[in-house]
């Protein structure tokens, strides 16, 4: 269910937790985990997607297995405020130049926050059973809620 948007051949190759875990007595003390390959001097002026990702790092794990209900976004209704992306504590909100564009599916836990923060009416993002299929989820939309006249 991955956007496309942030896609490379590394992203999500692997599933955080399969791995052997170790104790935190366990790890070699001084290690470094590099988050890129090579040379990253002009890293921050890349997009996530242009970015040589080393193969431990959370740009290349999954952790979509952990979810049991996910949000699904109505672009019709987005008003593009921005408030999903900054409150998303996975950063799975993608957005480019302020314009929402979906969720990355591959990092995010589930956890409603963005669904909280929306401020549409109907809100621009819901929460479905991860087994509900986005566009069986987006065909039974809400409508607008009409206010009560006093």
């Amino acid at each position: 269910m991955s956007t496309g948007v942030l896609g490379t051949e590394k992203r999500g190759i692997r599933e955080l937790g399969a791995e052997e875990k170790v104790g935190w007595d366990e790890v070699t003390r001084g290690v470094v985990l590099d988050s890129f390959e090579g040379d990253a001097t002009d890293i921050v002026h890349k997009k996530a997607e242009e970015r040589n990702y080393s193969d431990f790092n959370s740009y290349t794990a999954t952790v979509a297995s952990w979810r049991i209900i996910k949000p699904v976004y109505n672009r019709d209704i987005c008003i593009d405020c921005q408030n999903c992306w900054v409150w998303c504590p996975d950063t799975s909100i993608i957005s480019r130049d302020k314009q929402m564009l979906g969720i990355d599916y591959d990092h995010c836990k589930g956890c409603g926050v963005c669904v909280e923060v929306c401020p549409t009416n109907p809100k621009s993002l819901l929460m479905y059973s991860e087994a509900t299929d986005n566009d069986e989820a987006l065909a039974g939309w809400p409508q607008k809620e009409k206010k009560e006249k006093k």
